[in-house]
């Protein structure tokens, strides 16, 4: 049995763009079902109002609500990455007419947030010795994309 929780992301009225172009960055992700606004509106009858989608296995729902919410930063997708190869990859195609800011957080065409992460870092700030993980907290807080072999070089001294 899958969690009870899980996403919900209400967007002015691109959610079934949103979710074709997250589906089409994510193994493992696949559309739902679509639900269309009817008479009783309130958005224009015939156009998407829900799109449940999978993302990389994790069960999301896509609004069109309208323009009265925004994405921040309070909220993001944390994309846990094994090779800086995979993080280049993610972070090109989530930046494009997006924004990338600091520490692997970048904003992508939607506004959405985004925490483009290698695995390793886990590790490398968490480890025993302070003064290492202390050296790879400088070092990441001068980053935008993060780059796994400066975070060792770091780690290393």
């Amino acid at each position: 049995m899958g969690s009870r929780i899980s996403p919900f992301l209400w967007f002015d009225d691109q959610a079934e763009e949103a979710v074709n172009f997250y589906v089409s960055l994510f193994p493992n992700s696949k559309i739902g079902k679509v639900a269309r606004y009817g008479e009783a509106g309130p958005g224009p009858k015939g156009s998407v109002m829900t799109v449940s989608f999978e993302l990389d296995g994790l069960p999301v729902t896509a609004l069109n609500g309208g323009p009265h919410f925004k994405f921040t930063e309070a909220i993001s997708f944390v994309v846990d990455c094994e090779t800086q190869d995979e993080v280049d990859r993610y972070w090109q195609k989530l930046t494009a007419e997006g924004a990338p800011s600091q520490c692997g957080w970048l904003k992508d065409k939607f506004g959405l947030s985004w925490q483009i992460v290698p695995r390793a870092l886990g590790e490398l700030m968490s480890g025993p010795d302070p003064v290492r993980s202390q050296r790879v907290m400088k070092a990441i807080l001068g980053m935008t994309k993060i780059d796994i072999a400066e975070l060792w070089r770091a780690y290393e001294g």
